[in-house]
């Protein structure tokens, strides 16, 4: 190896050595953003702490943010509010869009449940733990778990509390749930319907009953009433699918085989129930027992006049399925197969009024004329 060789060697591992001393000394210039004096300068106060010792801070300008019980960051200070909500939680509210919003985030910075409320309230009932949070644009409730799992499948228009019973809006519906330590027990519901513009309700109050049934079970069941009666009145075959994809022959209409029926009406529907009846194997099945008050104008046999008979008659709507995924309409139809006429009306004949005088000296014996008797 030449001196020029030697030379060039050297100055390449002086380089070398400068190089790595000069990164050295950079890191050890840095401070260390994760250690407890770097924190310090941001935390202005200190609020609430969890059992383990992790503590909200503010900074001063409104914001807020968790530190460890070594004083260090672990959630920014980016929310405006923030309050602990058990197992590693918190509350938290942000601005978006020049509004306050409310969600939920973990310890590690993620959002558990989005920042669409106006406000998220924690509620203890009967030593249960939950969370009610209110939609910042439509106004609807969304019920948590103390972990914040939906307990329902939807928003709510309406949530209100009576002592231990929660009640449940949607639309006309209402739901009540009794409150106990281990949860949400269904005790009542109250549904409204509608068919050929006369309005019907429905009462459950049997909590045998709606331990099996789901609220859209019963929305189903208060629709599908309905439509059967449409179809039982008007002969819509199209409304058959919305009952059934299955065999539509278990579906009667309202005395189909009267031919002299003109008109048939429905006037009213009352006394609406839901009951279990009995399986088709495994498979539940509920009947939907319904009283229709009906006008029906049809043909007189004798006259051939045209008269109305206003009568209510039972029906029923039988369902089957074990859940909301699969229940069915599977038959309807009513308990009559006929309208109890009216007897017709009979005409007696007339009675001669113009009978001979018995002569001067006999016995007068006066002709009466009774009333013919109308029956019905």
């Amino acid at each position: 190896m030449n001196k020029h060789t030697k030379l060039i060697i050297s100055l390449l591992f002086a380089v070398l050595i400068i190089f790595a001393f000069a990164v050295t000394r950079f890191y050890f210039s840095v401070p260390d953003e994760t250690g407890g004096k770097g924190n310090q300068d941001i935390v202005a106060t200190r609020l609430n702490s969890d059992s383990d010792g992790n503590t909200i801070f503010g900074t001063g300008d409104g914001h807020y943010g968790l530190i460890d019980s070594q004083g260090r960051v672990f959630v920014a200070p980016e929310w405006t509010e923030l309050n602990f909500a058990g197992d590693d939680r918190c509350i938290a509210s942000k601005n978006i869009g020049g509004r306050t919003v409310y969600g939920c985030i973990d310890y590690d910075g993620n959002i558990i449940v989005p920042f669409v409320y106006s406000k998220i309230t924690e509620r203890r009932v009967e030593q249960y733990d939950f969370y009610t949070a209110e939609n910042a644009d439509s106004g609807e409730t969304v019920v948590y778990d103390s972990s914040f799992v939906p307990c329902f499948r939807r928003a709510w228009e309406g949530c209100t509390f009576d002592g231990s019973e929660m009640k449940l809006t949607s639309g006309k519906n209402s739901y009540i749930y009794t409150i106990t330590p281990e949860g949400f027990l269904f005790t009542g519901a109250s549904l409204s319907g509608e068919a050929l513009s006369c309005g019907y309700d429905i009462d459950v109050t049997s909590r045998v009953l709606l331990s099996k049934l789901t609220v859209p079970m019963l929305e189903k069941m208060t629709a599908d009433v309905g439509t059967y009666l449409e179809y039982a009145y008007t002969g819509d075959d199209d409304l058959l699918s919305k009952l059934t994809s299955g065999s539509r022959t278990g579906f009667l209409q309202l005395f189909p085989e009267e031919h002299k029926i003109l008109d048939k009406k429905l006037k009213g529907i009352s006394d609406i129930y839901i009951y279990s009846v009995r399986a088709d194997g495994d498979v539940p099945r509920y009947e939907a027992a319904i009283k229709a008050d009906t006008e029906i104008t049809y043909s007189d046999d004798i006259t051939g006049e045209t008269r109305i008979l206003r009568d209510v008659y039972k029906a029923s709507v039988v369902f089957s399925g074990t859940g909301e995924n699969n229940l069915t309409a599977v038959s309807g139809g009513f308990a009559l197969r006929a309208p109890d006429y009216p007897k017709p009306e009979q005409n007696e004949p007339q009675t001669d009024s113009s009978a001979e005088i018995p002569a001067a000296g006999s016995e007068y014996i006066p002709i009466t004329t009774q009333p013919a008797v109308l029956g019905y």
